[in-house]
């Protein structure tokens, strides 16, 4: 299996990536011979210039954009892959990314030297994560053919951080490649999206993100279809919908919010149980995690078990103890944000059918109350309603008090 074949729906995408890495495997190809008929010197030169990737599909530094769902992360993944594939079929003609090779499978698995995978759990990135990361990327690959860095929160660098990386990819280590994901190029300083070379990438069609789901994940096609109709070809969601109990019921609940609105009362208890739900699901990850990593550092610190911590270990102890505070909080926000698309979906689905569109309608399990929304409003209402939830969305993004920001969107909801 190809390590294209993940990427969904991204064909003119993962041509532009194929032609990039047999560019890149040519240029690595022609520098090591040269290495070997020059002296040392001379072939360090050569490599600090990088003549060979001038005006090549290759680049150093990449921006991949698109849609929550689209697959940025797959697609970083799969071409940081293709840069390392080492399969014999390279030399007959063969397009790098055979997902077979020893550099190929590593890659993918997330064990190769030579490919940092960095994402995270909290709301930002911040300047000391940066500068590690940019200390590694000046080191030439260790065993892979590139020294590959896959950034998948790219959108999440504070303003410092930001500069921090920005000298990186002005003038990079001779065979290292960035790859940025984020939504999309205003989430990233203009600075840095000015050196990248951009490829926005499209939401998937929903059969391809079924088809992927019982194909790489064993699920039944009705089952997949549903997920992947629910979710408009947000591929994790769809994932994650087909698969866990919970997060079905979650959708249910969330989907019969607009018929607990009309009165005030109904309103505030909808926004209270919305922010209930988001945070017992910050509360499973923080028992699936937390209490792990708390054990773990008490162990690499040398505390003995059931006695108190040793010395100078408080700060290490209070450092994971914040982490661990904003990672809920990111998690609180992440499932609220799942709920608020929930919602526009909704509405959306309402809107079409009060205009009478023919557009198959994504909340198929909720036809009967989108049908009585439908009926008993205008469409613009709708549309107010709609801008009411993505008015919320926005005041979650500028840290405005979760609760205060669902219960006046219920309210706009109310009187839409």
């Amino acid at each position: 299996m190809a390590v294209w074949d993940d990427v969904v729906g991204q064909e003119r995408a993962t041509a532009q990536l194929s032609a990039a890495a047999r560019d890149a495997d040519a240029y690595v190809t022609a520098e090591a011979g040269a290495a070997r008929q020059a002296d040392g010197r001379q072939g360090r030169e050569g490599a600090a210039g990088s003549p060979e990737l001038s005006g090549s599909a290759m680049t150093h530094a990449w921006l991949f954009t698109g849609p929550p769902g689209a697959g940025r992360a797959a697609a970083a993944r799969a071409f940081a892959a293709a840069l390392q594939c080492v399969s014999p079929d390279r030399a007959l003609g063969g397009p790098p990314g055979c997902g077979f090779c020893e550099g190929c499978h590593t890659t993918m698995v997330g064990t190769h030297a030579d490919v940092e995978v960095v994402r995270t759990d909290l709301l930002t990135i911040g300047v000391k994560e940066t500068r590690d990361l940019v200390r590694r990327a000046q080191m030439s690959p260790a065993g892979g053919r590139w020294q590959v860095i896959v950034l998948e929160d790219g959108d999440r660098l504070t303003e410092g951080a930001g500069n921090v990386l920005l000298k990186a990819v002005e003038e990079p280590a001779p065979r290292t490649v960035w790859l940025l994901c984020a939504p999309s190029t205003e989430d990233v300083l203009p600075t840095i999206r000015s050196r990248c070379r951009h490829l926005a990438l499209r939401t998937p069609p929903v059969d391809a993100v079924a088809d992927l789901l019982v194909r790489r994940d064993g699920i039944e096609p009705e089952t997949a279809a549903y997920a992947a109709r629910a979710t408009q070809g947000h591929i994790d969601r769809a994932r994650r919908l087909a698969t866990d109990e919970r997060a079905r019921a979650r959708r249910e609940a969330v989907l019969k919010l607009p018929l607990r609105v009309e009165d005030v009362g109904g309103a505030l208890r909808a926004a209270q149980e919305l922010i209930d739900a988001s945070g017992e699901d910050a509360k499973q990850v923080a028992e699936e995690l937390d209490a792990k990593e708390t054990e773990e550092l008490r162990a690499a610190l040398g505390a003995a078990e059931g006695k108190r911590m040793p010395r100078g270990t408080a700060g290490a102890m209070k450092e994971l103890e914040d982490k661990q505070k904003r990672r809920a909080t990111r998690t609180q926000r992440d499932s609220l944000d799942l709920a608020l698309t929930d919602l526009t979906g909704f509405y959306r689905d309402v809107l079409a059918r009060q205009l009478g569109s023919e557009v198959a309608l994504a909340q198929t399990d909720a036809a009967e109350s989108v049908g009585r929304i439908a009926a008993a409003s205008r469409p613009e209402q709708t549309l107010r309603r709609i801008e009411a939830v993505l008015e919320c969305r926005q005041a979650l993004d500028r840290n405005v008090a979760p609760l205060l920001a669902v219960e006046s969107m219920a309210m706009a909801l109310r009187a839409g």
